[in-house]
């Protein structure tokens, strides 16, 4: 059976992680080398690395920041913020990225899934969807979660798929940071209409959380969070244990 990873994010801003709620009122962490040290060292299966201001900012990602922080795990990396070309793509591979992670670009030009999955292969292509309710639609935001596209969120997901990303990851612009859980509603919606791995990011607040994802919804390879590994509110370890203990399949 396939284990289910943990996966810290590292949403980085001017070359220091921030963290907010609600994709707002974002606050200095730590530096993203450090915590991308420590999270390789104490059992995180994956990390996500976010340039989380790139896009809106219409510049490229910080590179010499993420050759550190790549430098110092051994465990696969997976980074984004303002990839809008293929050469974008190149440039954070050699930086030591293993999978890179679109978003705002690819609303743009859907066109860059496809072409990236050719020349990369579609598991290196991460399709990251930030997702918000919108007058009981989901709705998929571009920018940091600064604008609203307008694009019905789980046909673009599916359309994402059919083109050629070979994973998902489901930013619910509605639970993050507000550590009530992850938004099992937004997800199984998702997990009925893609075959890829899922990565559920928003809203977790406690070790429970997580256990009640993967029973819930077992479709779902993957759980992302910040601030509760940040802060040390949730240790790596302890979740990992707990849910060992539960049945749920895991690396220790």
């Amino acid at each position: 059976m396939i284990t289910k990873r943990i996966i810290p994010c590292l949403d980085v801003r001017n070359g220091r992680v921030v963290k907010g709620v609600n994709f707002e009122g974002l606050s200095d962490v730590s530096s993203p080398v450090a915590l991308a040290q420590y999270y390789s060292d104490c059992g995180a299966d994956e990390l996500v690395f976010y340039d989380i201001t790139a896009s809106a900012e219409g510049r490229k990602l910080f590179s010499d920041i993420l050759t550190e922080t790549a430098g110092k795990v051994f465990i696969p990396l997976t980074v984004g913020g303002g990839i809008n070309t293929l050469d974008d793509f190149d440039r954070v591979l050699k930086c030591g990225a293993d999978k890179v992670s679109v978003n705002s670009g690819a609303i743009r030009n859907p066109q860059l899934i496809e072409d990236a999955a050719k020349r990369y292969g579609s598991q290196c292509v991460v399709l990251s969807a930030d997702v918000k309710r919108v007058d009981g639609v989901f709705r998929v935001f571009a920018k940091g979660g600064r604008e609203n596209t307008c694009m019905e969120a789980i046909e673009w997901i599916r359309s994402g798929v059919e083109r050629g990303a070979g994973e998902i990851v489901l930013n619910s612009i509605d639970t993050d940071g507000v550590k009530q859980g992850f938004d099992l509603e937004m997800l199984q919606k998702v997990c009925e209409v893609v075959q890829v791995p899922i990565i559920a990011s928003g809203g977790a607040g406690c070790i429970a959380d997580f256990i009640t994802l993967f029973q819930t919804l077992p479709q779902v390879d993957a759980g992302l969070a910040a601030s509760i590994f940040h802060f040390g509110e949730v240790a790596i370890s302890d979740l990992k244990r707990e849910m060992a203990r539960r049945g749920i399949p895991t690396r220790l």
